[in-house]
């Protein structure tokens, strides 16, 4: 407990003068001890009754709380109460969420037992946060002291990546709200059924056995496939962690994965995550539903850098091993390091047979094309140069992965989640799953 400023002001305006008349004035020394007894006393018994206070009050809050990130959110808290009056109530926020106050006063109405009332939360950080303490202090019957008291509780924050760039708005219209019909180019690749042989046929379109049997050409009908998997791989490692504007390169990472799933459950696609760095973090294997969607975003968003280098080679095994269907793969990761991108060739090399094998990596800020930028001063020509450079090993690296079955695409950071979806959109048009 804690003296309230009604104790002080009793002190200032009743005990000081007592005891100073009695220290000027003999006469008066009965007097000013009764009065300082009588101070004392109504302190003490005052102080005694304090815990009545807070007696019948509990505090709930909600088990589980999802937020996203710079996003405001409103958090419930509930009070069960005895007696009415009015206390405060504060909560320790965690490291990377921001409260509109650090404490409020409450005030707990008569005739109900429970009282609701309204938090306003902004998570600045995405991650997994636990709240276990609730802090409550309330004025004893007389108002003396302040008696404060804290209660356990347990409520679990997670806060996930915030979809509200104006790239990422971009590519939800376009993939999820304004999806339209595309031409298919080609005549599919899962058969059908068996027809009569029509003229225009292909020779290879001709089901021979089927030609033996029945003494007539028997032509085979194809159509296109509808339902296909589609896996995002993020990378998670040293890379990840280099800033793109006010972001880092994983974050782009984990809220363009996630958009090009929504386009891709909207397209009638099967929809897989995984995150890996030196070893596997996450994996979910591909569906469709909000459900599994909300089963996504839970795997990723407590992902964050590692200060360790990708192993290529294992997540590709890890895929080998669990991807019996061909699928579409798509990495997110940065290939600008040398050694980096001689690894990730070797280890998809295998993986790009049976798998259509893409990569998808934000174009670092310095690789450009030599002079595309104003030159003003003799070091912007060395700038140039160098940016010119990496431009050029980034095209050389596009065209070595190539010719080994892998598409690498430098994407400009202003719009990487727009770009993804086009490339997923190219695929399915072309058929080259």
């Amino acid at each position: 407990m804690i003296p309230s400023s009604r104790l002080i002001w009793l002190v200032v305006i009743a005990g000081f003068p007592a005891a100073a008349l009695a220290a000027l004035s003999p006469a008066a020394r009965i007097a000013a001890a009764v009065c300082l007894l009588a101070l004392a006393i109504a302190a003490l018994a005052d102080a005694f009754l304090r815990s009545r206070s807070l007696d019948g009050i509990r505090v709930e809050l909600p088990a589980l709380v999802r937020l996203f990130r710079d996003r405001e959110s409103e958090i419930r808290v509930r009070i069960h109460h005895a007696r009415s009056g009015r206390i405060r109530l504060g909560i320790a926020v965690p490291n990377g969420i921001e409260a509109e106050f650090e404490e409020q006063d409450v005030d707990l109405p008569e005739r109900t037992k429970a009282s609701e009332f309204v938090w306003k939360w902004t998570a600045r950080r995405r991650g997994l946060y636990r709240v276990d303490m609730v802090y409550l202090e309330a004025a004893s019957p007389w108002g003396l002291w302040r008696a404060r008291r804290k209660d356990a509780v347990a409520m679990e924050i997670r806060a996930y990546p915030n979809l509200r760039r104006k790239d990422d708005l971009k590519a939800l219209r376009q993939g999820v709200s304004g999806a339209h019909s595309q031409r298919q180019v080609g005549r599919g690749r899962e058969f059908e059924k068996l027809r009569e042989y029509l003229p225009g046929d292909a020779l290879d379109e001709i089901h021979w056995r089927a030609t033996a049997r029945h003494g007539k050409p028997i032509t085979k009908v194809f159509q296109v496939e509808r339902t296909q998997e589609l896996y995002v791989i993020i990378d998670a490692s040293r890379l990840s962690a280099r800033p793109v504007g006010e972001e880092t390169v994983l974050e782009r990472a984990i809220s363009a994965g996630l958009i090009v799933g929504s386009a891709a459950e909207k397209r009638g696609d099967l929809f897989g995550l995984a995150a890996f760095s030196d070893q596997v973090n996450a994996f979910v294997r591909a569906r469709n539903g909000k459900a599994h969607y909300a089963a996504c975003r839970d795997a990723i968003y407590q992902l964050h850098p590692k200060p360790v280098s990708p192993d290529f080679d294992e997540i590709a095994t890890f895929l080998r091993l669990r991807l019996r269907r061909r699928a579409m793969v798509l990495f997110l990761t940065s290939l600008d390091d040398p050694v980096l991108a001689e690894n990730f060739a070797r280890a998809t090399q295998l993986l790009a047979r049976r798998h259509l094998v893409l990569a998808g990596m934000l174009r670092p800020a310095s690789a450009r094309k030599l002079f595309e930028n104003d030159v003003e001063t003799v070091e912007d020509i060395y700038k140039d140069l160098a940016g010119h450079i990496a431009w050029r090993r980034l095209k050389e690296l596009e065209a070595s992965l190539a010719r080994r079955g892998v598409r690498l695409s430098v994407i400009d950071p202003e719009n990487y989640s727009s770009a993804l979806i086009g490339i997923y959109d190219n695929v399915k048009q072309r058929q080259l799953l």
